[in-house]
């Protein structure tokens, strides 16, 4: 018992001492955005790998879900003869929801795979070692450029993605529900409305819709970049912290996207 016990408090504290220097990555890593030197060609670069190379996957996305959502959702509202509030749902469920959730889990796939192979193969290839030899520090360099490209592409990325999904369930209400275009998209506009506005200006849906991708953007980066940097043992340990990338990038967003529903839906209703 005494060894099941040293063996559980050791797997504890090793849980714990991960989410400390993750903690600590992502500060570092947010601190050395407005400190000197700027790398602003590598910034450049990852906003181009990041956000340019992941629009084909995020518009197929999006485009399919929205026809799928409105496909579905149709055979439903028929049942109650709500077939013309179909445009509400759609862009109430892609804005809120859909649009910035899947963008991000297409994102930790393509993009949090490509950044922890990349600095993993660094890693075991002792380029990283190299960095600090000339005296640059690794988290700037590396980690830096690609959170804060992160963080303005993914929003980017998320609006591209609600635009498409809506254009894709007008697809299907036109030609499947037989819902006339101007009423489709007067339809939406009425549910971006209806939510109120901040400030008279900023629909309340747009806050809900682009503070998830923000956050989802820090947290897809931030941990490819934990474990890219974190991987030991030759290409094999590249494949493995690729996979842990994916698989925790995932999750958390899965479990951020609803405690940032929780406390948006409490502040905006306050």
């Amino acid at each position: 018992m005494p060894g099941f016990l040293g063996t559980l408090n050791d797997a504890a504290k090793a849980k714990v001492l991960t989410v400390q220097e993750f903690a600590t990555l992502a500060w570092n890593a947010l601190r050395f955005i407005f400190a000197r030197p700027f790398y602003g060609g590598d910034v450049v670069q990852q906003m181009d790998a990041i956000g340019v190379q992941s629009l084909g996957i995020v518009l197929l996305t999006g485009f399919f879900t929205g026809m799928v959502l409105a496909l579905q959702s149709s055979v439903q509202l028929q049942t109650f003869g709500a077939t013309p509030y179909i445009g509400r749902l759609i862009t109430g469920s892609m804005i809120r929801e859909l649009g910035p959730v899947l963008a991000g889990l297409m994102v930790a796939g393509r993009v949090g795979s490509g950044i922890a192979a990349q600095i993993g193969s660094m890693r075991v290839t002792e380029q990283i070692d190299a960095l600090n030899t000339l005296g640059t520090d690794p988290i700037k360099k590396l980690v830096t450029p690609r959170v804060l490209a992160s963080l303005i592409m993914l929003p980017m990325l998320t609006i591209i993605s609600d635009m498409v999904g809506i254009f894709g369930g007008n697809v299907i209400a036109t030609l499947y529900v037989k819902l006339p275009t101007g009423f489709y998209w007067r339809t939406v506009w009425e549910q971006i409305a209806s939510d109120g506005f901040v400030f008279r200006f900023i629909p309340n849906d747009f806050i809900q819709g682009l503070v998830k991708p923000f956050v989802f953007g820090g947290i897809i980066s931030i941990t490819a970049c934990y474990y890219g940097l974190n991987t030991t043992g030759g290409t094999e340990g590249v494949g493995v912290s690729t996979t842990r990338t994916v698989v925790l990038a995932s999750i958390l967003i899965l479990i951020v996207d609803y405690f940032i529903t929780q406390l948006l839906l409490a502040f905006l209703s306050a």
